[in-house]
């Protein structure tokens, strides 16, 4: 089932980032390896992915490179930086604060005290 897109648009670039950590992509094959890889509940479109891709290239976090496919075709790969290694597992941390935060609130025995 598809995710919120109101809730994944503060994790979105720490997606990005995981999916590089594993291996180098091209922009369509992020998208594809993202969906496959949370069975299709995280479905980035190229208008959200490219400006976070830019994003991520302009402070440090990934590299691109042009190369050629297989099919003849011109690609842009990106590549996980040391800094974007750094920073993805910043984001971990702050992810795992966040989400334990949100669990023991939401999970909590009993009516919510006002």
């Amino acid at each position: 089932m598809p995710v919120d897109k109101n809730l994944l648009s503060g994790s979105n670039t720490m997606l990005v980032l995981r999916v590089l950590e594993r291996e180098d992509c091209y922009g369509y094959q992020l998208i594809q390896e993202l969906r496959r890889q949370s069975e299709g509940a995280f479905d980035l479109q190229e208008g959200t992915l490219y400006p976070i891709l830019h994003a991520l290239e302009r402070d440090g976090f990934v590299t691109s490179r042009l190369a050629t496919a297989e099919t003849g075709r011109r690609r842009k790969y990106y590549h996980l930086t040391d800094a974007g290694r750094e920073e993805l597992d910043r984001q971990r941390a702050e992810w795992r604060e966040y989400a334990r935060a949100v669990e023991g609130f939401v999970f909590r025995p009993g009516p919510a005290t006002v």
